[in-house]
């Protein structure tokens, strides 16, 4: 069974940096809509950024021109690069794929990675 962890969370100041990584240990990525999600105490899960398998981004509008997301040529890495954080973005993060015919993961959810955003 596919065990998705994910890493590179940490606290920072508003205005920093943090990069995020999510493997399985093996080719899990690329072949579907791979995804950032992100979940703050009190909320629902929510998409963050997705890349398709034709390596087409999309990004939520309330992280749009800060986040970038990537994987590896290898499919085995998704990467998460996070710019200008905002108190807003403190939240456990959490990647996945999904089908193009569905919103439901196709693995079961890591332990994701938190992020803290405090001056």
């Amino acid at each position: 069974q596919v065990q998705l962890v994910e890493s590179g969370g940490g606290v920072v100041q508003p205005g920093g940096s943090l990069r995020l990584s999510c493997t399985a240990g093996g080719p899990v990525f690329g072949h579907y809509n791979d995804s950032w999600f992100r979940q703050a105490p009190g909320q629902e899960r929510e998409v963050v950024a997705t890349i398709s398998r034709n390596g087409d981004t999309s990004y939520a509008d309330f992280v749009k021109d800060r986040f970038t997301i990537s994987r590896d040529d290898s499919g085995t890495w998704l990467y998460l690069q996070m710019n200008n954080l905002q108190p807003e973005d403190t939240a456990v993060y959490y990647c996945n794929a999904r089908p193009p015919w569905s919103n439901f993961p196709t693995n079961p959810w890591g332990q994701g990675t938190q992020v803290s955003v405090s001056s």
